[in-house]
């Protein structure tokens, strides 16, 4: 199976909460369309120093991170990340790597928005058991 990537849109909860308070206008939420690579071996999200620029989201606390070359690297983690693909929507924490880095799409917001990945088209699908809607397993 090849590389599969995905259409997403990144926004900033923190944005969305401020404008139904009326503090910022619907206009100022920071939002992104990226594609990044769906990765089932990364826990998180990850985005690169770029994005968070331009997205600001509040940094929470710093991990340790072991890269696919077995190097480990220390990042920021942010939270209040927004993050739609089709019908589906997740609020998730994402790691920052360095300079331009390729973002991935982790497990975690994978498995909360209840998506798979189709292996042969190659692409990012919503679970076809539930179409119009996100269902969890709570056991």
């Amino acid at each position: 199976m090849g590389l599969v990537y995905a259409d997403i849109e990144l926004i900033n909860a923190g944005d969305i909460e401020m404008a139904r308070r009326h503090i910022i206008g619907e206009d100022e939420i920071k939002r992104m369309h990226i594609n990044a690579l769906v990765d089932t071996g990364s826990h998180m999200l990850c985005i690169n120093e770029t994005i968070q620029e331009q997205l600001q989201f509040p940094v929470v606390e710093k991990r340790k991170a072991q890269l696919a070359n077995s190097s480990v690297l220390e990042c920021d983690v942010v939270s209040m990340v927004e993050l739609k693909f089709k019908n589906r929507r997740t609020i998730c924490n994402a790691m920052v790597l360095p300079g331009d880095s390729e973002p991935l799409l982790g497990a975690i917001p994978l498995e909360d928005m209840d998506v798979l990945i189709h292996p042969l088209r190659q692409e990012l699908i919503v679970n076809p058991e539930h179409p119009f809607y996100a269902q969890m397993k709570i056991k």
